[in-house]
């Protein structure tokens, strides 16, 4: 492979783009001989009292299907853009930023961490102080095995901060923000994940995230998604999210849901056991017509989260509401089996 074909499109769907897309380079990273770059997109209104929603992907370099479901939701934006009256309004009251490639060096030489051997997932400084499964929960043994964090006291991957960066800028600072970072290959559900993922603790604001989830429900009768605390499959060391959400806690004034949506690889798995022997095919749909049909399922959801945050001060509850939001919450995620 001499090109990234997923950097190809999405540095062509900038330049498509021009004039009507912010886009910058948050880093560049080494993999072996090549300089790869991380690119930022962004689109809708620029200003800090409008919501946003933050896309990010490609933060394990073997999980390429999650990198290319957002390429494409850009790419069908971008297309829209010079035509489309109802999206340039919705825009008008909505930030969306796009860090589709997070980790191009990982995507680059097909590994899972980046190119200095390090999971990005399990890079902040964040430890559980309960029991985490042995390697998958994160360690600091060796570069060489997977689930690495880095070294004690290491600053974090310039990946990690680029992340870091780009959701305290355009999403942390806002009234209200979702960040959504697609991952795959965990069993053959599509998972929609919540922090924490250092504890079993709820979050500050589990009521927000029932009132999401609700609005998800109601709105789209017949998805099949499992909506769930991260925790209550595994616990680990080092969350990127459970990093960025602790960054909010205390400020009742700003909502910030961070989501990640894993999507159950098992399914492609099941339809082509051969995908068993491909290191790439445990990750990712390989052959043609799943991959299109995963990157078409996934369009509904992603548009949602714009439009359920552009409308956000119709459905965020408050008094009454919120607690019995978080009464339902605490019953559906965090009742003792």
């Amino acid at each position: 492979m001499n090109q990234l074909p997923e950097l190809i499109e999405l540095e062509r769907i900038i330049d498509q783009g021009a004039g009507r897309l912010d886009a910058r380079v948050a880093c560049q990273v080494t993999a072996g001989d090549r300089q790869l770059p991380v690119h930022v997109i962004a689109l809708g209104n620029p200003s800090p009292d409008v919501p946003a929603v933050g896309f990010f992907g490609g933060v394990h370099g073997l999980e390429r299907i999650g990198a290319q479901v957002l390429i494409a939701y850009l790419h069908s934006l971008v297309m829209r853009l010079p035509w489309d009256n109802v999206l340039q309004r919705q825009l008008e009251s909505v930030r969306l930023v796009f860090m589709p490639l997070v980790n191009p060096g990982g995507v680059w030489l097909g590994t899972r961490a980046n190119p200095n051997g390090v999971d990005l997932m399990r890079n902040a400084p964040v430890d559980s102080r309960e029991r985490v499964p042995w390697l998958v929960g994160g360690q600091r043994i060796s570069a060489r095995l997977p689930w690495y964090r880095g070294a004690p006291d290491a600053a974090m991957e310039d990946e990690s901060q680029a992340l870091c960066a780009v959701a305290e800028d355009e999403l942390l600072a806002r009234e209200f923000s979702i960040a959504l970072d697609c991952h795959s290959g965990f069993g053959s559900t599509d998972r929609l994940w919540f922090p924490y993922a250092h504890t079993v603790r709820p979050i500050a604001q589990l009521p927000e995230m029932h009132a999401l989830k609700a609005l998800f429900d109601q709105s789209n009768r017949h998805h099949r998604y499992l909506f769930e605390p991260q925790s209550r499959q595994y616990l680990a060391h080092g969350d990127l999210w459970d990093h960025l959400y602790r960054r909010t806690e205390g400020r009742s004034e700003r909502t910030f849901l961070p989501l990640t949506l894993e999507m159950g690889s098992w399914l492609w798995v099941k339809k082509n056991p051969r995908q068993l022997f491909s290191r790439h095919g445990i990750f990712n749909p390989l052959i043609d017509h799943r991959q299109q049909r995963v990157l078409r399922r996934h369009l509904a959801w992603l548009d949602f989260l714009t439009r359920a945050a552009g409308s956000y001060q119709r459905w965020l509850p408050t008094g009454a509401a919120r607690a019995d939001h978080r009464q339902r919450a605490l019953e559906l995620w965090y009742r003792s089996p």
